[in-house]
């Protein structure tokens, strides 16, 4: 993919997998889940493709074993949000990064997580970044998760820049297909859950290791 500079006023972050290291906050919460419906054993390897599943609106009834799907959900859910609050840990570097990023241009939050945003600010208030940030949109702030561009819309709204001078940077698919919606530019990461492959199918217009290289990549 060629490299390119993007000129950009207002910069969207994802949380997980972008910012912080959900992987253990993933298996804690499918171990959890598996126990509450009586399986003590599992593939250690769908701990990636559920939350993968989840947010792509896709079944994962295959995935448990007949077991009680609403049930399952519900621990999931419930653990999976608990544990980033309680012990979130920051992918490396990214505080200096984020601070770097805060002198460019407006930096907002865009999460999946379905919790107050006072919670999200909470968390980022103890990683030492809440106050690099102008607004937080969580999941209970839109009527339409993504790949909905509704949280983006409402975020370049709070910030008051045009869409198409934001990009949105995540480790999801469901970001890049948001932003493209949304009319935003869009930035993938390899930080998280998702592969190069899966990404590049979603054809972003920047695909990096991780956040740490997104500053060169902005326009001075």
């Amino acid at each position: 993919m060629k490299s390119k500079k993007l000129r950009v006023k207002g910069i969207m972050l994802d949380l997980d997998g972008t910012i912080v290291d959900s992987k253990k906050a993933y298996l804690e919460a499918l171990k959890a889940a598996f126990n509450a419906v009586g399986e003590q054993t599992f593939n250690g390897k769908i701990a990636v493709e559920i939350p993968k599943r989840l947010e792509q609106r896709l079944p994962i009834d295959h995935m448990i074993k007949g077991a009680d799907a609403q049930k399952f959900l519900e621990v999931y859910l419930k653990t999976y949000y608990a544990v980033p609050l309680l012990r979130a840990e920051l992918l490396p570097r990214v505080s200096e990064t984020v601070k770097e990023l805060s002198r460019k241009a407006q930096l907002a939050l865009v999460t999946q997580r379905r919790v107050p945003k006072e919670k999200v600010m909470e968390e980022l208030e103890n990683l030492g970044l809440a106050r690099y940030f102008k607004t937080v949109i969580t999941g209970l702030d839109t009527d339409h998760l993504k790949p909905s561009p509704d949280a983006l819309i409402s975020c370049a709204r709070k910030m008051n820049v045009p869409l198409c001078e934001c990009v949105i940077v995540g480790d999801s698919v469901v970001d890049i297909k948001a932003g493209k919606l949304a009319g935003a530019k869009t930035v993938a990461v390899l930080s998280g859950i998702y592969t190069r492959e899966e990404l590049e199918r979603e054809k972003p217009d920047l695909i990096i290791e991780n956040i740490n290289d997104f500053p060169k990549f902005l326009a001075a």
